[in-house]
Parts: structure tokens; sequence; C-alpha cells
């Protein structure tokens, strides 16, 4: 029996999967990473989901990939799998057998394909433009590095002020406070704002 699997993507996760309608799908695979990331665990999900005559179902093409490469990689392994591939918005179809597949469609899909990975790559030149800028003007930082809970931890065990221990790990003090609270640390006596002890009520 065939299926109606649908892919559907947005690139963060503040952005909206519900435009995208794939209602009338069997099963969606649905995902909030970048087009260009190497690894989409719900994509690989769907491709190995598949079998023969499935018609896998994309609200569009810029969806299922950002690059030439990615794109007819995606679509050959759907083929490959015994299954088609729908792009809804654009309303093209494939089967992947010459014979069958309208060479306009396909020259479409390329063209569409070509124009989604231009646009991200003039997104990605923006974005180094924009930090090249800031970094100009002393105003890039960069991406900051991960706390080391550890070394907080060991602070807080030591009854170090919440303030020196925000300035010898370069975070804030609200932070520190989060951090001891998730560690299940405790204020000390009369130190609120200084210093913690380990709680023994966990």
């Amino acid at each position: 029996m065939s299926r109606t699997i649908g892919y559907r993507r947005v690139s963060s996760e503040d952005q909206n999967l519900d435009r995208q309608d794939l209602a009338s799908c069997d099963r969606v695979f649905e995902e909030k990473l970048s087009g260009g990331s190497a690894k989409r665990p719900a994509l690989e999900r769907m491709l190995e989901f598949l079998w023969t005559g499935d018609e896998v179902q994309v609200w569009s093409i810029d969806r299922l990939a950002r690059s030439m490469t990615d794109l007819l990689a995606i679509v050959q392994r759907i083929h490959d799998a015994g299954a088609s591939i729908r792009f809804l918005s654009e309303n093209l179809s494939f089967t992947g057998q010459p014979d069958k597949d309208d060479p306009i469609m396909t020259l479409q899909m390329h063209m569409l394909g070509a124009f989604a990975e231009f646009e991200r790559s003039i997104i990605r030149k923006r974005q180094k433009e924009g930090i090249e800028k800031a970094r100009a003007a002393g105003k890039y930082k960069g991406r900051q590095p991960s706390i080391n809970r550890d070394d907080v931890s060991r602070r807080l065990d030591l009854g170090l002020p919440v303030s020196q221990i925000a300035r010898e790990m370069s975070i804030s003090r609200t932070t520190v406070y989060s951090i001891a609270r998730e560690l299940g640390f405790a204020p000390a006596p009369r130190m609120t704002r200084r210093g913690f002890h380990k709680s023994t009520s966990r």
C-alpha cells in the first residue's frame, strides 16, 4: 500500500512550521534546523522510512535543501527507495523515471534549487559583512565560550562570594545564581548576596 510521507523544516526554534500545510500526509517528519546542516535527523529518518510506491511531499524546494548538491542527492535517495516526490508550492512532481518525468519540470527544479543556493550564499555573505563591520567598530565579541559548571561548583563549595565567582568566570551574577540553584546550592545564612552552601533538601 502506498503512503504519503511529509517532510517540513524551518531554520530556527522560534519559527513556525504551521505554514507548511501537510495535513493530508499519512506521516510527517519535521525539524528546526538549517537547510545547510550536514546532519538532519528527521530527514534521515524520513529517508529510511520510505518504501516502494510512497510519495514524499515537501512544501517547497528550499525546505528540502539549500544547495544543488544536497537537493539532487536527497531526491536521488528518494527515487532509489522507489518513492516519488512532490513539491507543493511549486507544483512539481518527480518519479525518478526519465520516461515519465516532465523535462520542463526537471529544469524548473534545477533552476529553483540553484536560486535557493544563491539566496543562501547572499545571506551568508551579508552576515559575514555585518560581523566584520561590528568587529571593526569594536562591537563584536564572537561566540561566547560555554560555561564550565564544574568550575562554578568548586567555587560555590569554597563559599566564595557571588561577585568574585562572576568576576573570575567572566559571567554575570545572575548566571551564578541560576547555576547554583541548578546544582542544589542555597544562599548561606546572612550571606544571601555573597555566598552559598550545599542544600541538604535535595
